[in-house]
């Protein structure tokens, strides 16, 4: 990961956005606080399908062990008419 301060990124932003897109540059404050982060969209939108993947493995998780009564999928499908 490339890390540069805030002043450099501001003073060449087209070059660290073009950087950004072959790995993730970090920006910071005085070369020590992390400000931000910049990556490529494909790499941000790669990142939030795997964090919702996550979300929905736990959520399965929980459902499976959850202990409220099941309904069979004959009794669901005569509910809605089906």
């Amino acid at each position: 990961m490339t890390s540069v301060t805030l002043s450099q990124f501001r003073a060449q932003q087209s070059e660290y956005i073009a950087a950004a897109q072959r790995e993730p540059v970090e920006i910071t404050s005085r070369g020590v606080v992390r400000r931000a982060v910049v990556v490529s969209p494909d790499f941000f939108d790669r990142a939030l399908e795997a964090l919702e993947d996550q979300s929905d493995i736990q959520a399965a998780a929980q459902a499976r062990n959850e202990s409220a009564p099941r309904v069979g999928h004959a009794d669901v499908m005569a509910e809605f008419g089906l």
